[in-house]
């Protein structure tokens, strides 16, 4: 196990949310099952803070972060990468254009996290999702939920602003978020008709973890990215 791992190093594209991509990596040590320093996942970490925001660019506002993300991707795989993660659900917009930059393989972080709310919800057919602004128009999860025979369930504007307001002005700002803004986030999804909810943006990952929630239903997609990637990378994952 521990030589198959170190054939497939793991490169890892951060800075898309410095507080996502430090969680994204603690949830990668969390969940394998590893009893000595050298049955962990191998890691090749570029923190590119500089990308340009992904959202605003998207809405029309900044430069282009896909030309910095496949030069990434290639920098990544000359260091010796035998596939890539990026923990930032906005970033698959470009996920195309990165793999068609290299020869490995480029995990999709919106397909993992559909995969992960089918599994954890049996017969799912109504799929919502926490996304920021960018991301839904994109229509990477209405994509990815329609090539899985799933309807796909967004807020409605008001709604959406409010979870606008939970990622920027409360995670990417440091800013103490209450569980009640959480909660009503969720359940407005629960309300359109959601069987499960994926937290599509990695900073509402990384409030999903400060406020201890529990529920199966709230699928993380920190979380469905950190176990393909001990899987992929041929290790083992730590029992639940």
């Amino acid at each position: 196990m521990t030589a198959q791992k170190r054939d497939e190093p793991v490169g890892v594209i951060g800075g898309l949310g410095p507080a996502a991509t430090v969680h994204f990596l603690a949830r990668v040590v969390q969940l394998t099952d590893a009893h000595r320093d050298q049955d962990h996942v191998d890691l090749i970490v570029w923190q590119h803070g500089s990308i340009p925001d992904r959202t605003a660019f998207l809405l029309g506002r900044g430069e282009s972060p896909g030309p910095v993300l496949v030069a990434d991707a290639v920098a990544l795989e000359r260091a010796g990468a035998r596939f890539v993660a990026i923990p930032c659900n906005t970033a698959v917009v470009w996920i195309e254009e990165m793999r068609a930059a290299v020869s490995i393989e480029v995990l999709d972080t919106v397909a993992e996290s559909v995969d992960a709310a089918r599994a954890a919800v049996p017969g799912l057919r109504r799929l919502g999702v926490l996304a920021t602004d960018g991301t839904l128009l994109a229509g990477t999860y209405a994509a990815a939920a329609g090539a899985a025979g799933l309807e796909l369930v967004v807020p409605d504007e008001e709604a959406q602003r409010e979870v606008m307001s939970i990622i920027y002005e409360g995670v990417k700002a440091g800013m103490p978020v209450p569980r009640s803004r959480f909660d009503a986030a969720v359940e407005h999804l629960r309300g359109r008709g959601a069987e499960a909810v994926v937290l599509g943006c990695t900073e509402l990952s990384v409030l999903h973890e400060e406020l201890g929630v529990d529920d199966p239903s709230i699928v993380d997609s920190i979380d469905a990215l950190a176990r393909r990637v001990v899987r992929r990378a041929g290790a083992p994952l730590r029992a639940s």
